[in-house]
């Protein structure tokens, strides 16, 4: 049985001792995500995995508008070109419309490798494009050991797996926390075309979608994350750790607990089914420290825990802990900060 207080990963590991693969007949197919007129960061550290293969990386842009994005693309350190696929059916990245594209762009330049980001978009897009292949997707990957065996975490990362793909196109995702991001080369030049056109079913229609907005950093990349759990026992209570998180100049997140009880909205969620996070300080509040929630947020650099119930299994990851009533100790944390 899987232990859900441990922070020692089960690893098996193959006999390969090579550390990266430098065949230059790798041929690899970046996909590049972005919305708002950047490139997502996700991309960024696809990327730079992508690098560690060896071999030419070509980016591919897809949108009603991709012009800027690719000139952006462009400036990549590792990519050596950009192909732009402009049409209205790509502007939300509707998986059934970008999967044939992927297939298209593979079958006419013989890419060995597709990788992207494993976002929301990654994980949506790449199954569906991996079936129209016949091949299987390899998602989820924290490191590369060679062209065709990777590493990535299972069992909520509990366990870590070596899997050795014998497909001729590997189509990977790559967890952003596993690499740091790719640099942009204002000096780099690199040549553009335009992607082969591809089959658009239409078989579903974009409606809309409701964002929140905030002025705190982004969840996914901040370097501080304050996260609420059940033990908040309100939507309202959460105020406390926003107002804390605006003097620590951090995200707020939440447990699935807490997104279940209707606290928060779920784009705060933190853990296997929500964001995945690696954040310099992580400082978990009202949080049991349930296996789900482990797998968002135990590569953490710093871990502080604030839990009254002193053998919850959060401490037992954190590296610093506070047996205290959370809603003594964060009004306290606050008005000290506020100093």
């Amino acid at each position: 049985m899987l232990a859900s207080t441990s922070r020692i990963a089960i690893q098996a590991r193959s006999a390969f001792t090579r550390s990266y693969a430098t065949n230059a007949g790798v041929n690899t197919l970046l996909f590049v995500e972005h919305k708002d007129g950047s490139i997502g960061g996700a991309t960024l550290n696809a990327l730079t995995a992508a690098k560690k293969l060896g071999g030419s990386i070509t980016a591919l842009v897809a949108g009603d508008a991709p012009e800027a994005i690719a000139k952006e693309a462009a400036k990549l350190n590792g990519v050596s070109k950009v192909l732009t696929a402009k049409d209205g059916a790509y502007t939300n990245s509707l998986p059934e419309d970008i999967a044939p594209l992927l297939v298209e762009t593979q079958s006419k330049f013989g890419f060995t490798h597709i990788f992207a980001g494993h976002t929301a978009s990654g994980k949506n897009i790449f199954p569906r494009a991996a079936a129209l292949m016949d091949v299987a997707p390899i998602s989820d990957i924290t490191e590369i050991i060679s062209e065709d065996t990777f590493v990535r975490p299972i069992y909520a990362g509990n366990a870590i797996a070596t899997v050795k793909s014998n497909d001729k196109i590997k189509l990977v995702t790559v967890r952003s926390t596993a690499f740091e991001a790719a640099a942009f080369d204002n000096d780099l030049s690199v040549s553009e075309e335009a992607a082969p056109s591809a089959d658009k079913p239409g078989l579903t229609q974009w409606i809309g979608e409701d964002i929140q907005k905030s002025d705190r950093p982004d969840l996914g990349t901040a370097k501080r994350v304050i996260s609420g759990g059940r033990g908040m026992k309100s939507g309202e209570n959460f105020q406390l750790l926003y107002d804390l998180a605006d003097k620590m100049g951090a995200a707020v997140g939440a447990s699935r607990a807490a997104v279940d009880a209707g606290f928060v909205d779920n784009s705060l969620q933190v853990g296997q089914t929500g964001k995945i996070v690696a954040p310099e300080l992580y400082v978990a509040v009202g949080i049991s420290g349930a296996i789900q929630h482990l797998a968002g947020m135990k590569d953490s650099k710093t871990i502080v825990a604030i839990n009254k119930d002193a053998d919850a299994p959060i401490f037992q990851v954190a590296d610093y802990g506070l047996v205290e009533d959370l809603f003594k100790a964060i009004p306290e944390m606050t008005e000290k900060l506020s100093k």
